[in-house]
């Protein structure tokens, strides 16, 4: 078998779908549903399969959620039909479970002391184990996701009678979470011990907002106030926030903050990690600039997440910055589409070409990350056949060589074009001229503090175990899923 009908097959192996959602919550806030809303939209990016929110009146819960983007879930009069100060939203990409509307979050349910709804971002890798066991004990989920989990943890009889149950329920979780609970009365919001997924803390007129990213604040018009530690749970009610740890440091006394967030999935008007997105981004293409020089005409990035990344390039380079590709904005991109199909089918719609400013040209394409190798190597190949001299293609991160058990869209290294290849070897596969990327040294040298990120994807160094084991409180691999609701409400 030829090398280039090797990728051909290994791009149709069928995948997991495995990448990101985004969650936000507020409190004391006139007109929740709006808040909520707007936050949902500026973090749309996270996930474009589904869309929900929980609003609190203080006393009764009501939902709407379906699949669908936040701007075809949300219609005509919902806010009317959300009165209330306080509650939940959630953007969904399948990280575990599938591509269903009985997985669109928030879930709710009606334990011993009322009502809870939830709504999750991460992968927990024991929710197998912990499934299993509630199971067992004849537990019903209506769902496939991991997120479920949460919620009969909150039933458990073993918790329910303790002060601080909803601590030693978080403190029973491994893996990654970013995690909202809204109560009639509260809403509480904690992040997990290593601080993979992102979550920010902020205050809007008199009340609280927590979200995904800095970007979903500014849409509300509010003030950002600091990131939710890692291992810390907050409370906000009438008397404020309250902060509590439900987790230690890890004892390395190392985080294991996702630099992906900075490299592709962030929008780049938030600050993640204590960082500019935009100029993290910027540096970046930098940094590769100095790494991979190279003679030519024309710098063109892959909008929109390899834009920056270029303009650092082109800036370092001096080489001329242009956009040779256009974006269709109508459509989803193609990274968090579900499967494999959806996405080699929404790739040639997705991007336009402008011959004039490739034509005859030595092109350097700056791309965000090669993953599965299957988008590059058609934009490679457009660019030619436009007329393009030369194609030299650039990459602001290092070989994803290694899974992500921690809710990003590659589990398996069978799909990963880098893993058991050379950077020679991709770059056949691809057909470009060359290839380079940028080195792991060089992406902790435009990070504040590297050693508090995790970049298991690129060395194979992982902040937690990611096996399943068998004790109750070792670690497992994860699974997932949802119910269809529409609206309603529940007291």
């Amino acid at each position: 078998m030829s090398v280039k009908a090797e990728f051909k097959a290994g791009v149709q192996a069928s995948e997991v779908p495995r990448d990101k959602c985004g969650v936000f919550a507020v409190y004391g806030v006139q007109a929740a549903a709006v808040a909520i809303y707007n936050g949902l939209f500026a973090l749309q990016h996270r996930g474009q399969e589904s869309a929900g929110m929980v609003v609190s009146d203080g006393r009764e819960l009501r939902f709407c959620k379906d699949m669908g983007l936040v701007s075809e879930v949300f219609t005509g009069d919902f806010a009317e039909c959300l009165p209330g100060h306080s509650g939940i939203g959630h953007v969904r990409y399948s990280t575990t479970g599938s591509s269903s509307v009985v997985n669109v979050q928030p879930f709710l349910a009606n334990c011993r002391d009322g009502m809870w709804a939830v709504a999750h971002n991460g992968n927990l890798v024991n929710a197998a184990q912990l499934r299993d066991r509630y199971q067992k004990n004849g537990a019903i989920f209506q769902t496939s996701t991991d997120s479920e989990i949460l919620l009969h943890q909150l039933a458990d009889p073993d918790f329910f009678d303790r002060k601080d149950r909803l601590r030693q329920v978080l403190a029973e979780l491994r893996g990654s979470f970013a995690v909202v609970f809204v109560r009639p009365n509260c809403v509480y919001a904690a992040r997990d011990p290593w601080g993979i997924k992102p979550l920010s803390l902020g205050k809007l007129g008199g009340g609280y907002v927590v979200s995904s990213e800095t970007c979903a604040m500014l849409q509300n018009n509010a003030e950002f106030i600091r990131d939710v530690a890692p291992g810390e749970l907050i409370r906000i009610d009438e008397k404020g926030v309250k902060s509590m740890r439900f987790a230690e440091v890890p004892r390395s006394g190392k985080y294991g903050q996702c630099v992906f967030e900075h490299i592709y999935f962030a929008r780049p008007d938030s600050h993640l990690f204590g960082q500019s997105v935009y100029k993290v981004r910027e540096d970046i293409g930098r940094v590769l600039a100095l790494e991979h020089p190279v003679e030519a005409d024309v710098v063109v990035p892959i909008p929109d997440s390899g834009v920056l990344a270029a303009m650092g390039f082109a800036q370092a380079s001096g080489i001329h910055f242009e956009m040779g590709f256009i974006r269709n904005h109508y459509i989803g991109r193609t990274f968090i589409m579900p499967t494999q199909g959806v996405r080699s089918s929404s790739v040639d719609l997705k991007l336009a070409i402008v011959p004039e400013v490739v034509n005859g040209k030595r092109v350097v394409l700056v791309d965000d990350s090669i993953v599965r190798g299957t988008t590059i190597r058609k934009r490679v190949e457009i660019l030619q056949g436009a007329g393009a001299r030369e194609v030299h293609v650039r990459i602001a991160c290092p070989p994803t060589r290694h899974p992500c058990y921690f809710g990003i869209d590659f589990p398996d290294t069978g799909e990963l074009v880098a893993h058991g290849r050379t950077v020679e070897q991709v770059r056949k596969l691809i057909g470009a001229d060359s290839c380079g990327y940028l080195s792991i040294k060089g992406l902790c040298s435009v990070l504040d503090d590297a050693r508090h990120f995790c970049m298991g994807c690129f060395n194979g160094e992982y902040v937690c175990e990611t096996q399943q084991a068998t004790s109750r409180e070792s670690l497992g691999k994860s699974c997932g899923g949802n119910i269809r609701y529409r609206c309603g409400g529940m007291g």
